[in-house]
């Protein structure tokens, strides 16, 4: 079982623009591929920020339409680091949290029954997993755009005696890059 931060990323580290939006991710040739698939398929539980939920009702409707998150996420359970209310998709096997990310953690790891975690974003929240040592795999599908700001990729310091490169394959226009993490020292 492994916490992993799966995540698309521009040329310059940046996983949305300014205002938040993904429309530059859209634009990007995949091959016609889905990787995502694939990667989804070993998941047992997994985790993101409000604006990253957010950003899914907006854009997914999920609210009106919830199959838009039942249909790639099932019942796969969720959970959502918000300091607000935040309304609840139809169906959907969602937990809205707060605080330290290590009780949250554990309640994940059972919930996965052995399967992996998944981080979905944004990169504060998977940062704070880093920071205690509970992220233990970076998947970046670089893409060949720059935003020039916007959310970074991982908004801290983290120095590269933490990463070990353990994959690196294109799939369309992405560069996949595969990165084993280490707990702080």
């Amino acid at each position: 079982m492994k916490t992993q931060y799966y995540t698309a990323t521009t040329f310059d580290g940046y996983i949305a623009d300014e205002n938040n939006s993904l429309d530059w991710l859209f634009e990007v040739d995949q091959g016609g591929q889905n990787p995502f698939a694939e990667f989804f398929a070993g998941i047992g539980a997994f985790a993101m920020g409000a604006t990253t939920y957010e950003w899914i009702l907006g854009h997914e409707k999920s609210l009106e339409n919830p199959s838009s998150w039942l249909e790639p996420y099932g019942d796969t359970p969720a959970w959502i680091f918000t300091h607000r209310e935040l309304p609840v998709i139809p169906g959907a096997n969602l937990h809205f949290v707060r605080g330290d990310v290590r009780p949250v953690h554990a309640e994940m790891v059972a919930a996965a029954q052995g399967k992996n975690i998944w981080l979905v974003g944004g990169g504060e929240l998977a940062g704070q997993f880093a920071d205690h040592g509970l992220l233990d795999e970076v998947i970046l599908g670089v893409a060949p755009v720059t935003l020039g700001g916007g959310a970074p990729v991982l908004p801290r310091r983290i120095t590269s005696s933490r990463f070990t490169l353990t994959g690196a394959r294109p799939i369309g226009q992405f560069a996949y890059l595969t990165y084993d993490v280490s707990p702080p020292a």
